[in-house]
Formats: C-alpha cells, structure tokens, sequence
C-alpha cells in the first residue's frame, strides 16, 4: 500500500488508535496508510529494480501477483529471460543496455502469464514451484506497460527501477472512465454523487439547469441547500439509511422549489450505495428526475375517474323513487362525502305545493323550502351567507346574493367563504331540467379540502341536471299520480255508506299509504248499492294491473255494475254482463270487436286486454239471506256469533275479461249479528307472505265481531301490516241486522176485483198499525194502482207487502212476465194514467223479475224526512 502525507493534529491531540487525527488542523505533516480504495486497487501497479550487472534485484509482492512469479525466483535471474517472449530476448538485451546506460524507456511489453494448470505459480527458468498461484490466466500472453527509471546503486554503479503495469486494467480503466463520463454527463435525469458527509461531490449538467450554475458550484452543497427544511431532514434519513444498510431507494418522492420559482415541484429520486474497487462504501449515488407533470397528469385521471365513479353512481341511486325529498337526499348520499363535505339542497316552495305555474319568480328570489342537507364534518345547515336554515324551513335568497343570481340566470356560481368559518370553497349550482329552474344545490368543502376547480364545477353541473330531470319527473308523476287519485276516489263511495239491514264499516288504503312510499293508483273499488224491497248488493273488486290505465278501467266497470243492479237481476247474470263489458273494454268497437280480433293473432296483439276479478252479493233484510257470485275473486270471511272465522265456499269462477265460462251462485243464510267481510288481494298477498299465510291471519284477526266496525276494520289493518304489499287494499264489512217481523206486513190475495179494495184495507190498517197516518191515503191509493195493473196486466196469485225500515216500501207481486211500462196519456183517454200517478206520489219506483214472475214496487219517505209528500189530490188534476 503507498503511502501519503495526511494532516497532522497538535501535539496534544491524539485519535482513539493513538495516531493523529484525519480532520486535525493543518500542522507538520506525517505520513500514514492511505485509506482502501484508492487508485493503486484499480491500476495494482508493480515494480522491481534491476542491478548493474542486468539481473533483478527486488521484487515486489505486486510483481509476484501481476507476473507469477515469487521473488526468490525472480531475484538474482535476467528479467528478459523471465518472462519475454524468445524471440523478442534480442531487442529486449538490447533495450536492457540502453537502460542500463542510463536512459529513461517507456513501451508495452508482451509477456506470458503464469501456467496455473497445476495449481503452482513458475520459477523464473518456468519450471513449477510449490506454493499457491499468484498471477492471471494460466497460458495466457499479455501486455503490460513498463517504465524504467535510471539509478545508481551507493558505489555509483548504474541501476534502474521498473514500474509495471498490466494494460489490460488501463484499457479497463480507460473504457469504465469513459462510460461513466457520458452516463453522469449525459443522463436525463440529475445526478449526484453525495460523500458519506453528505455533501454533494458531483453533479452532472443536467442537474445544475434546473438549479441554475455550472455543476462544480454545486460540489460541497448539502441537501439543506436545495429542500425545505423538513423534506430535508427526511432525506437525510434516508442518505444516511441507505450508507448504513447498503439498501437501495426506489422512486422516493421528492417535493421542493427550483430557484426562482414559487412553483411546487416533484421529483422521484432513486439512491444506491457507490463502493470503490475494494468494496469500501465511498458515497451514495443520487438519480432523480421531474414528475411533477406527470403527477399533474395522474391527479388529472384520478379526478376524472372519481368523477366517471360518481355520475355512474349518480344514475344508479338518483331517482329511483319518485319523491321530490327522497329524490334530493338520493342526490346528497351520492356527493357527501365523495365531492364536498356539506351539500343542500333547496326547492321552489310553489313546486312542492303543487302549483301549475313555472317556479321561482324571475329575480331568483321566490320562497324555497329546504329539503335535504348532508354533512361529513358539521350537522348545521349553512346558507352561504352567514344565515342558517333548517331542515324543511322556508326561505329566500336576497336579491344580490350569489344564489338569487345563480338562480336568476340559470348558472352556477362562486360563494364567498365566511370570515373564520368551517367552509372555505362553496359551489350554489342552478338545478334545471327542460329549461326550468327547479331549485338550488350548494355544494361545500371546509377548510383543509381542496377547493372546487373548473373540472369540478362541470360536475357539478352535471349531478345537478340529472337530479333536477328527476325532480322534475317526480314533480310531473306526483301532479298525474294525485289527479289519478282524485278519478279514484271519486268513484268510491263518500264516507260509510248505509243500507237496509246492514252496519256498514269500509276502509280505501292506495299503495302508497299502505307502503309508505309512492305507488301508482290502483284499479280496486268496492259498492254498496240499495236495491228495491230493502235489499243491498255488496261489491268487491280489483282491475289487474297498475296505473290510470287501471283506474279508468276499474270506474267504467264500477258504473256497469250500478247500471246493471238497478235492473235488479240475478248475481250471476250480473257478472256474465260485467265479463262482456269487460272484454269490449279494450278494443274500440267494443266486444264484437274484440272477439274478431281474439280470431286474428295479428289484431289480438293489438288489443288491449282487461282483466278484473269481482265479487258480487245482495243481501235480502227481510229474509236475512245473501245471494253470491265469483269472478276470480277472494273468498268472502263470515264471522257467526260465538264462532270462529271461516271463509265461504263460494266456487271462484273465471276473471271478468276471459269470457267463456258461466258464473255460478251461493245462498247463504246469515244469523242476526253475523260480521261479513270482503276485500281485495292487497290486504293479504305481498312479496314477502304468500297468500294462504295472508289468509290465515286475516282469518285470525277477526277474533270479536262484536267489538264496534270501526274498531274491528283498524285491528284487521293493524293486525296485517306486516302482511299486505304495495298494492291498494280495499275493505268491506257488514254486521247482519235483520228487518224485525214486525216491520213487515205481507198478505196473497185472490185474483179477483174485490181483492184491490181488500189490499187497500190491509196496507192503512197496517199503517195505522205503525203510527204512519201522513201515509195512509197516499199509499192506499198507489196500492190500488199496483194491484189493478196486477188484475189487468198480470198473472196468477197477487201478494202484497209492506216494509218499514228508513223507508216505507210497497211490493205487489204476481206470475206474470210482462213488465209495466209507462206511458203518457192524452187528455181524451179514459186510462193508462196510473204508472203516472206512481210516479208523481212517491220517492221512486220499479219493476223487477222474480223466478216466479215479476214485482212492481214503490218507495215512500216516512214523516219527518226532508222530502215532503204530494197531495194526492193535485197529482190527480195534474194529470188532466
């Protein structure tokens, strides 16, 4: 190892080996080892000196690693017969000459390395010798660069010192020197070779542009130099890691300021650990290169991706109800806390009450309710401007504020942040939908988030729209949705409805009520329609399907039913003529039309099908008996005194719209206080019961008929929450209350002309019986009427009746077919004036078919009631 003067210490200063220190200050120098790892590694020069007479002298330990051979053998031997090729000895003697006559010589010499094949290094005459190898490749011929220097020994006798060196290390050398060169000069990115100090010891040009000056007044920097502090102490760490551990660094994240900038900038740095020939750490190699752009550039694609993610998932969860607020909420659970951490969201106060009129008036300062507000930091409603806004109040913007303008011109814009406030950037977004401002959205981000950009005003742009389309939608369903339950309930009977014999209690729920969330009208519908002779028909029915389509449907079917039961006719024919009708509901011409087109798959894809399930009962006070026919409905329950419930074995038939089959009727004989229920599928069927659960715990709830109606209607409906599903529910219940006997007057009499002064006799006597004197004459003479016409018109036996409940009623029956029709009389006739005069006198009249021939009847207010009687009298002159 050479040696070389280091800097000595003062006297008194000594190191912990007891040698002067390497940082002393600078004194009389001493001499010490140099460190490992300087040059000499690389090069491993050699020597050795020659003597007067030619021959070695010394020889180093190099000489013997370099040429293979030991000194032993090498001193005191010719060094051109060592190791010089034969026939280059004779120019070799000769340069030996020159050399030793005291001339300087510089050249290449070639050389043979060491044969090793053995394991042995060679002697100098180039047999083996014992010991370990010590040179090159066995065999191989080399080149090794030799500088002799002329001596004198101490008796003046000319000398020579030799330094060699092998070339191929030099050329070596040379090739690393010049690579290194071009990769640190002429690399891309900034390089530095950092001194385990941790001071710069080199920088290449690429890194002294962007710190400004020429790489060499970079050297003796340190990171301090270029970083904020504590980004400098975190590298510093680190260098320090990496000269400990040897670990390498990949792609640290670097931030700073280049000189003359305010810009922040990034760099991703790569350190390694750099070592000298001999393995001794030197330093720690600096790569770094700017990513600021390209951090930009990934900032950029993670914003768009965030901001594809949430109008993806905008249209996913915005909009699936159609409520104005849930729709606003919809809006907020999607934007907090992915875009802003506070949102609102406000409506024209016109728009929720259901005015026609556009919303918002034109300065943008018209009443808004506040509808939906979400927060991730704060649960205080802000308004922008200092005021704060509860949930659901109503409010105004001023007319100078940023929300009035946002909402007068139909454009987002900028909030001002309040002076020590949470929030610090705030958004007031217009929502439009079909060039109508619906309302306002004010997104915000507190203090620490990064404020809304141009990108992010887009998107706010953007939710906004979608929510206010789907506002605005939900404000258009709402408007049809309510108009459609108008038609709905107006169809229905108002309140409770009453009848003869029955305690009526009903109950209407549409889907939404049932649910809690909006649904679409539904075509159920139930009737109670008095017939003649104190006798009620019940209906139940549901159109299939949802909708106006199905209301429409179920109003047209409704009003056939009330026609077809004034005729009176039976339940099964009522329902035959209900399925014809139905059938011709959805083709224009009707039902022949409709079964043309069933007989042409073309034109029966056209046509609409509707179809209804229904069931139809008349309840009879005097005889306490009830009459049923199915249409595909649900079984009526009936409830017995002192009995369990059941449900009536009524044959279901077809649904009203198939066509094809006969309905078939039931008569039951219901006890006084007997409860009968009917209704529709929605109180028993939903998605998550099936329906013979449903059934069994309606049959279950009505547990004590003689609780009031009106109790026992809220326990069923409180009793089935959890059964029924989204669709209407309609429930019908009577209590059976029989006509008393003594309300009834009924006689048969012989067809024969004393028996129409003999039914004059029965009905006053049976009047007078009542206490109804005011209706003795008026009612003997339309008796007279209706059982002359029996004589004349009709057939067989004549039965008169009388009964008493809200109303007197007068019945005449006979076996005749042949029913009364009436008609005006010319003042020259002598008759045909009496369905006239029955007409004239009493509240309503009739005739109706009976399977036994036909009853002709007449109804009268009792005394009291707000309908006054005719006189007799002048309703006989007002015929003539």
């Amino acid at each position: 190892m050479s040696e070389i003067p280091a800097r000595a210490k003062e006297p008194t200063e000594s190191t912990e080996s007891g040698g002067p220190s390497a940082d002393a200050p600078l004194g009389d120098a001493v001499w010490q080892s140099s460190p490992p790892g300087s040059i000499y590694d690389y090069i491993k020069v050699a020597s050795f000196s020659i003597g007067p007479d030619g021959l070695v002298d010394q020889w180093s330990l190099r000489a013997e690693q370099l040429l293979g051979i030991r000194a032993e053998d090498a001193v005191g031997s010719d060094p051109i017969e060592a190791f010089i090729d034969p026939d280059l000895r004779e120019r070799g003697q000769r340069k030996m000459t020159e050399i030793l006559d005291g001339r300087e010589w510089t050249g290449v010499v070639p050389f043979r390395a060491p044969d090793e094949a053995e394991g042995t290094a060679r002697h100098a005459s180039g047999r083996p010798a014992d010991g370990p190898p010590t040179g090159g490749r066995p065999g191989q011929r080399g080149l090794a660069e030799v500088y002799v220097m002329p001596t004198r020994t101490e008796d003046g006798e000319k000398a020579a010192v030799c330094i060699v060196v092998d070339v191929r290390v030099l050329r070596s050398i040379e090739t690393d020197l010049a690579a290194s060169q071009a990769i640190f000069g002429q690399s891309p990115f900034g390089f530095l070779l950092i001194d385990p100090d941790l001071t710069v010891r080199r920088a290449n040009q690429r890194f002294a542009s962007i710190f400004g000056g020429t790489p060499d007044d970079h050297r003796g920097k340190g990171v301090h130099d270029y970083l904020p502090r504590a980004e400098a102490d975190r590298v510093c760490a680190t260098l320090r890691r990496v000269l400990e551990t040897g670990d390498s660094i990949t792609d640290m994240h670097v931030t700073g300021f280049v000189p003359g900038s305010e810009e922040r900038r990034h760099w991703s740095v790569n350190l390694y650990r750099v070592h000298s020939g001999s393995g001794r750490p030197i330093g720690v190699a600096w790569l770094g290169t700017d990513i600021t752009a390209r951090r930009q550039a990934a900032r950029e694609a993670a914003n768009a991706r965030r901001n594809l993610a949430l109008l993806n998932e905008a249209g996913a969860r915005i909009g699936n109800s159609l409520d104005l607020e849930t729709t606003a909420r919809e809006l907020l659970d999607v934007v907090v806390p992915g875009f802003c951490d506070l949102a609102t969201v406000d409506l024209y106060q016109g728009l929720l009450v259901g005015d026609e009129t556009p919303p918002g008036l034109a300065d943008g300062s018209a009443e808004l309710r506040r509808v939906a507000f979400s927060s991730a930091v704060s649960d205080a409603p802000f308004l922008g401007t200092g005021e704060r806004v509860k949930l659901g109040a109503v409010h105004h913007y001023p007319f100078n504020s940023p929300c009035a303008d946002a909402l007068r011109t139909a454009r987002p814009r900028s909030v001002p942040a309040e002076d020590g406030g949470l929030v610090q950037s705030t958004l007031a977004v217009p929502m439009v939908a079909h060039d109508t401002v619906v309302g306002l959205v004010q997104f915000a981000r507190t203090k620490g988030s990064e404020p809304f950009g141009d990108r992010d005003r887009d998107l706010a742009v953007e939710l906004a729209a979608r929510a206010a389309v789907c506002i605005d939608n939900a404000r258009l369903y709402r408007r049809e949705h309510e108009r459609a339950l108008i038609l709905q309930r107006s169809l229905l009977p108002p309140g409770d409805p009453e009848a003869s014999g029955l305690d009526i209690a009903c109950r209407y729920l549409p889907g939404e009520a049932a649910t809690g969330r909006a649904s679409e009208v539904g075509g159920d519908w139930f009737d109670v329609i008095e017939l003649p002779g104190h006798r009620t028909a019940l209906v139940v029915g549901d159109v299939m399907g949802r909708g106006l389509r199905a209301a429409v449907a179920m109003g047209e079917l409704r009003t056939a039913v009330r026609t077809l039961a004034q005729l009176d006719i039976e339940p099964a024919e009522v329902l035959s003529q209900l399925d014809e009708i139905a059938r011709g509901l959805g083709a224009p011409g009707g039902v022949q039309q409709a079964t043309r087109a069933a007989r042409r798959p073309r034109e029966a894809d056209l046509s609409e099908v509707y179809l209804a399930t229904c069931v139809y009962a008349v309840y009879d006070s005097v005889t306490r008996r009830c009459t049923f026919a199915n249409a595909g409905h649900l079984p009526p329950v009936l409830v017995e005194p002192g009995e369990s419930a059941l449900m009536l074995d009524v044959p279901p038939g077809l649904p009203l719209g198939v066509g094809g089959e006969p309905f078939e009727e039931v008569e039951v004989e219901l006890p006084e206080g007997a409860l009968l229920a009917l209704y529709t599928d929605g109180l028993v069927e939903s998605r998550d019961h099936p329906l013979d659960e449903g059934l069994q715990a309606f049959v279950g709830a009505l547990t004590d008929p003689t609780q009031p109606l009106e109790d026992v209607c809220d326990q069923v409906l409180n009793t089935l929450d959890s059964h029924h599903g989204e669709d209407d529910i309609a429930l019908l219940m009577a209590r059976v209350q029989g006509l008393p006997a003594d309300s009834v007057g009924d006689w048969t009499l012989p067809r024969e002309p004393r028996s129409v002064g003999r039914a004059r006799e029965y009905a006053r006597a049976q009047l007078l019986a009542w206490d109804m004197e005011p209706l003795v004459d008026t009612t003997e003479l339309l008796v007279s009427e209706l059982v002359t016409n029996a004589l004349r018109y009709g057939e067989g036996e004549i039965r008169l009746r009388l009964l008493l409940d809200r109303t007197l009623v007068c019945e005449v029956w006979d076996s005749g077919l042949v029913q009364p029709r009436r008609r005006r009389a010319r003042d020259t006739d002598e008759g045909g004036r009496g369905l006239q005069l029955v007409g004239l006198l009493s509240a309503a009249w009739g005739s109706r078919r009976t399977p036994r021939g036909k009853t002709v009847w007449f109804e009268l207010p009792l005394p009291g009631a707000d309908t006054q009687l005719t006189d007799p009298a002048e309703a006989l002159l007002s015929l003539f």
